[in-house]
């Protein structure tokens, strides 16, 4: 789950098998549209167990900061 900021607003989006929908904002159903706009600010990444529950959430690893979670797609080349 990304945990990020739109204009002071928290939003939070799963993303699962390269899908992406906001718990929070409406999601267009055209994959092509960006769940977030291009001012958004990640603060952090919770890894999840699939399929998500929301009622009773599995978390792998929880309040990963953004910098560290993007040095580890970094390094897996993605």
């Amino acid at each position: 789950m990304v945990n990020a900021q739109v204009n002071g607003e928290d939003d939070y989006v799963v993303v699962f098998r390269g899908f992406s929908s906001s718990l929070v904002n409406p999601t267009a159903a055209d994959p092509d549209i960006p769940i977030l706009p291009q001012e958004a600010v990640i603060a952090t990444i919770d890894r999840l167990e699939g399929p998500y529950t929301p009622d009773n959430p599995q978390y792998l690893e929880q309040n990963i900061p953004w910098s560290e979670f993007r040095d580890r797609l970094t390094e897996l080349g993605l």
